[in-house]
């Protein structure tokens, strides 16, 4: 659906649920607030301009793939989007800089993350949802276990997570990547952390300690503002949730019809 307020920016939407906004004259631009907080991981995952090497699990428009491109180029980027139909009528409607280092293979997520060689990526990001829910394959501590393996030592992994209350998914998503790295925080909006309505979160995990001053103070200052939760604070929130495996995964919780209202 195009945006009738930015000339050539359009709106993306499966089964009535928005899944990515692109403006083609301005590929740094970010509408959503949740691909404004993942760019916010983009930017510091290395000095400014500098190229990196990322994995995107989940094409969508490839929104957070052509700022990459935009804000850091000669960056080289593999997108990882199961459905080939969605990734034909993307390319065709909406293309992309034929300039950028953008490969798009059109497998399952995980078995996209399994080809990527150990140590590859400064960065992955994971925003993949059937509809509006993730699968539960990609919810697990098995997952999450290939992730680190593909993240090179100083890299990052960030991941969309959408939940409501009592937010059972997000406090076991916490807790099993806890239970793979060491380091993590996570950006969310005050009334979704505590409980008041369904919406997105950003969690960020790393094997070294994580820009967590830099991430608050652009989170704050977002349109939408949202909290950094890391360390003990966290931990509580957590609230003594347990890992998943992929014997237990089960897919994130739908949302209320009111959300895309």
């Amino acid at each position: 659906m195009p945006d009738r307020d930015r000339g050539r920016a359009w709106t993306l939407l499966i089964d009535g649920a928005p899944q990515s906004h692109v403006d083609l004259d301005d590929p740094s631009y970010l509408s959503f607030e949740y691909q404004r907080r993942l760019g916010h991981v983009i930017d510091l995952v290395a000095p400014p301009g500098k190229p990196v090497q990322v994995v995107h699990l989940g094409g969508g428009a490839f929104t957070l793939a052509r700022y990459v491109a935009a804000t850091r180029p000669r960056s080289t980027q593999q997108v990882v989007e199961r459905d080939a139909a969605l990734v034909q009528l993307v390319r065709r409607e909406l293309p992309l800089d034929p300039n950028a280092r953008i490969r798009v293979r059109s497998v399952d997520a995980r078995e996209g993350l399994a080809k990527v060689p150990d140590g590859w990526a400064d960065l992955v990001i994971a925003d993949v949802f059937s509809g509006a829910r993730t699968p539960a394959h990609l919810t697990s501590g098995e997952f999450l276990t290939d992730v680190r393996r593909v993240v090179n030592a100083g890299g990052l992994y960030a991941a969309n997570l959408a939940d409501g209350p009592p937010l059972a998914h997000l406090r076991g998503q916490i807790a099993t990547a806890a239970g793979v790295f060491p380091e993590l925080a996570l950006i969310a909006d005050p009334t979704v952390l505590r409980g008041k309505r369904f919406g997105n979160a950003v969690l960020i995990a790393s094997a070294l300690p994580l820009p967590v001053p830099e991430l608050t103070r652009r989170a704050a200052s977002d349109p939408h503002p949202a909290r950094v939760e890391h360390g003990k604070a966290l931990r509580d929130f957590t609230g003594g949730a347990t890992p998943v495996t992929d014997a237990a995964a089960v897919a994130s919780p739908a949302p209320p019809p009111s959300v895309f209202r």
